[in-house]
């Protein structure tokens, strides 16, 4: 976005691209008969599968169950027809293409006018299975405080929640941080016609859609948030950490709310209805400084990247899962809910027995009555209410909300050690051990490789074979040279890495080359953002006789 002053709804919200959404997402109400097997529910075989099939009444088309190091993810040889063309292998240059694609990096100008950024840069790119993809990803700079805020969305059921909310979040967020005299300031321009202060300068790739359709609908909601913090008149600068679960919460009422009163535009009617039935996960950081906060719901990961003083790389999480996985959230849920419920809230590692993550945006099946369900459904477009998946009323479903976008908010001084930030969907996080992924990203940005032992995991290796992984080892250190951004290379690495951790080119070309009805059974979307920090600033910013 432009630094200048522009109209407000223009400059509030972008339009990057002109195409409408309904070329960007497919819906999540439409049945594509080539992804569904029916019984009593209708699922697709994508996120959607993964998330909410292994119900008791449901007949699931069900591909093979995967681990991150299972055998099963070495595709099989045969070839599959996907329309009239072959599943065949890619030459380097044709993997390279498909990886570079949506790649993007912005390098940070070390002083804007106001403050020593603490950010040199970022590299982000995806890497879709579903067809389309439903990830998301943002990044922006915050023009009337400080600080820049960078985040991805995975999203499940479609795409269409994960897509507003990564147009959205961000102004929430800038918002709740603004102090009052700068609400203040924009309140009057808009009311008076004027031109309004620029809120966030967007760093988008061409590929990152703005929906120029509901424009004046995100504005409306958004002018009426901050109205309303201007009734709230606490005359504190808000604090970022509750500023972030503020703007989270806000935004997922907001969805809610929009879809419950609708819109006499019949597109954006169904529009809103499709996010509020569709989910999101988000994990977001904004970084001011050497204040790092990571606000997350859902399971997308942050991860610190660490050089240690004799060169080695160590990595810190700075975000927890809000899954099964996590007794502390298995915990909060119980407890939210009678006693009886203790059994059947929480089946087979997922809320209700359906949904794996804990926490989500949208997803209102698990948080609206059932009767405000059947309301919405019963008035809403005939797609809505001839769809399987909208009218499915989750089992043992008593006492709602069971589903909060609230998130989990971590704060981290930066210290000059710390080097890089990575941001991923659970799509990277499922292939690759976040100490690989830290390794990975840190011996790309220093160029400095650090020699480990070859290690064979038990398998029998002859002398020869050692002969070629040495080889490999080799040339993997020069695949280095084809990526000129660190979030390409690391899913280079996601993809194509072999039992033994280097990179098989014969394998990356297999799994780029999956026909559309089978890539989503070996993986989920990919999305990463790099984020590298500048230690000369950080060690500047740090007081002496501080503990860095």
């Amino acid at each position: 976005m432009s630094t200048f002053a522009m109209p407000v709804t223009s400059q509030l919200f972008a339009v990057l691209r002109n195409g409408e959404i309904s070329k960007i997402c497919s819906s999540a109400f439409q049945p594509q008969n080539r992804h569904l097997c029916r019984k009593t529910v209708i699922l697709r075989v994508n996120k959607f599968h993964r998330r909410f099939f292994q119900t008791a009444n449901s007949v699931i088309c069900e591909p093979k169950q995967l681990t991150k190091r299972s055998p099963a993810l070495q595709v099989p040889s045969r070839k599959y027809r996907a329309g009239s063309q072959l599943f065949y292998n890619l030459t380097p240059p044709q993997v390279n293409s498909i990886l570079k694609a949506n790649e993007y990096s912005f390098k940070v100008p070390e002083f804007d006018g106001k403050n020593v950024s603490s950010v040199l840069g970022f590299d982000s790119n995806q890497l879709p299975a579903n067809a389309p993809i439903e990830d998301r990803r943002s990044v922006a700079t915050c023009l009337q405080t400080r600080g820049m805020l960078l985040g991805v969305f995975d999203g499940h059921a479609g795409c269409a929640s994960a897509q507003a909310v990564s147009e959205r979040l961000f102004y929430y967020i800038a918002v709740s941080l603004l102090p009052q005299e700068t609400l203040i300031e924009i309140e009057n321009a808009v009311e008076s016609g004027r031109a309004v202060l620029p809120i966030l300068q967007w760093h988008k790739h061409p590929n990152d859609y703005f929906s120029k359709e509901a424009s004046r609908l995100y504005f409306n909601s958004l002018r009426t948030y901050w109205q309303e913090l201007l009734d709230l008149n606490s005359g504190e600068n808000p604090d970022t950490k509750e500023a972030l679960v503020n703007a989270f919460k806000r935004l997922d009422n907001d969805l809610s709310l929009e879809a419950q009163v609708g819109d006499p535009n019949s597109f954006l009617n169904y529009w809103v209805l499709r996010v509020a039935f569709s989910g999101a996960t988000a994990c977001v950081a904004h970084v001011d400084g050497v204040d790092l906060h990571v606000a997350n719901t859902g399971d997308g990961r942050a991860v610190l990247g660490v050089q240690e003083e004799d060169g080695s790389w160590a990595a810190m999480t700075l975000s927890n899962d809000h899954n099964a996985q996590n007794e502390n959230e298995v915990k909060r849920i119980r407890s939210e809910h009678p006693k009886n419920e203790e059994k059947t809230v929480i089946k087979q590692d997922r809320l209700l027995g359906l949904l794996m993550p804990f926490r989500a945006f949208g997803d209102v099946k698990f948080k609206w009555s059932i009767e405000l369900q059947k309301r919405v459904l019963e008035s809403g477009p005939d797609q809505l209410n001839e769809n399987e998946y909208t009218k499915f009323i989750p089992p043992n479903y008593h006492t709602p909300p069971y589903l909060t976008a609230k998130p989990e908010v971590i704060y981290h001084k930066l210290r000059p050690q710390d080097k890089f930030l990575v941001l991923g969907t659970d799509g990277l996080w499922e292939t690759m051990h976040r100490q690989e992924v830290v390794r990975i990203v840190g011996e790309y940005l220093t160029g400095v490789h650090q020699q480990q032992p070859i290690t064979v995991g038990g398998y029998r290796v002859t002398l020869g074979q050692m002969q070629g992984l040495l080889m490999e080892r080799r040339a993997r250190f020069s695949s280095v040279f084809e990526d000129q951004n660190a979030a390409t290379h690391l899913i280079r690495h996601a993809v194509g890495n072999n039992e033994f951790g280097v990179v098989d080119h014969e394998r990356l070309s297999k799994m780029l080359s999956l026909p559309e009805e089978l890539a989503r059974m070996y993986r989920d979307d990919i999305t990463v953002i790099v984020v590298q920090f500048n230690s000369h600033v950080i060690g500047a910013q740090n007081k002496p006789g501080e503990d860095v």
